[in-house]
């Protein structure tokens, strides 16, 4: 059992935060799944962003099961004491801090994964949150800078002195960005060093990589993101291995359809009908991927600008697929 503060987490399974992707619709899918703990968008600790609607929508945390985990980003420790504090005050019940974003736009403000250059910043920053607030807090990075130097165990040590409930390990450096294979060998030193909760994140592809990760790392839980893009079914199927040491079936065409169906309606909702649209289709390309036919509805939902036409081309799809199968 993983607890990170008073909240003690239903699995070792995290879905990690992925700024545009981790919405409230997607966050609640992952948990209605199998994914044990989940973490909100990136938020920046520019206060002057806070009430933009791209801000109060990443925020939005109404309805969603405890614990409430709020990403935050900045390379000022003071405006991410700051961050903490408001964002305690609008519900978090957990505070992340992100030193794990590879992106150019957030490493251009020294914020993210560029923090890591900076150990002495790293820990002026961990110590502000984590005076701040009475919430957790806990902190995710990638193993360090470049592969030349990787700082990933003094950074955990650090965090851990820092009064940091739990750690996020992506095991690639700055550099390496999402190329190559991650590197658990890096994980697996930190594990060893520190007592806090330790995720391992990274290629976290099947079930079978699950355990493979598991096993090389000692970890105590996993942090999956890409690989539920468009599978949220990883989750389930990870857990069934984990509790039983058994495989399940992967999901029908009829759980397919409906999960996204019911993935579309709720971004929908959530964004109203014309930027949800939009906001499926990243989704729809994941789902689609390597489906039989999907490429060419794909392209056709590409065009579509009515968010009930988009639905309707998805069932006729998928009824079609039936039809054929019977």
């Amino acid at each position: 059992m993983i607890s990170i503060g008073p909240y003690s987490l239903p699995n070792r399974l995290a879905l990690a935060p992925m700024a545009g992707v981790t919405d409230l619709p997607f966050r609640r899918l992952c948990r209605e799944l199998g994914a044990g703990y989940v973490v909100g968008e990136m938020l920046s600790s520019d206060p002057r962003l806070r009430q933009t609607r791209k801000s109060l929508l990443r925020a939005n945390h109404e309805g969603e099961p405890e614990p409430r985990a709020v990403q935050i980003a900045g390379a000022d420790p003071a405006w991410m004491a700051d961050a903490a504090q408001y964002n305690v005050d609008q519900g978090a019940q957990i505070i992340d801090i992100n030193m794990g974003c590879p992106a150019k736009k957030v490493c251009n403000k020294l914020a993210g994964s560029a923090l890591l250059e900076d150990e002495r910043l790293v820990e002026a920053i961990l110590r502000a949150v984590v005076g701040a607030v009475d919430a957790p807090v806990t902190l995710k990075i990638r193993t360090g800078p470049d592969p030349q130097r990787r700082n990933g165990l003094r950074i955990a040590r650090v965090a851990e002195q820092a009064g940091i409930s739990a750690l996020a390990v992506h095991g690639r450096t700055r550099a390496d960005r999402f190329n190559g294979n991650a590197e658990f060998r890096t994980i697996a030193r930190i594990c060893r060093a520190v007592s806090i909760p330790v995720f391992a994140n990274g290629d976290i592809s099947s079930p079978a990589e699950a355990l493979r990760i598991l096993d090389l790392t000692g970890a105590d839980g996993l942090m999956v993101g890409r690989a539920a893009q468009g599978n949220p079914w990883i989750f389930r199927e990870i857990q069934a291995v984990l509790e039983t040491g058994q495989g399940i079936d992967p999901p029908a065409e009829a759980d397919v359809h409906a999960v996204l169906t019911r993935h579309l309606r709720g971004l929908h909702a959530f964004y109203g009908p014309r930027q949800g649209l939009r906001v499926a289709r990243k989704h729809i390309g994941w789902y689609l991927k390597d489906r039989p036919g999907g490429k060419a509805l794909r392209a056709r939902l590409m065009r579509v600008e009515d968010a009930t036409q988009q639905l309707q081309l998805i069932d006729n799809h998928f009824q079609t697929a039936r039809r054929h199968a019977a």
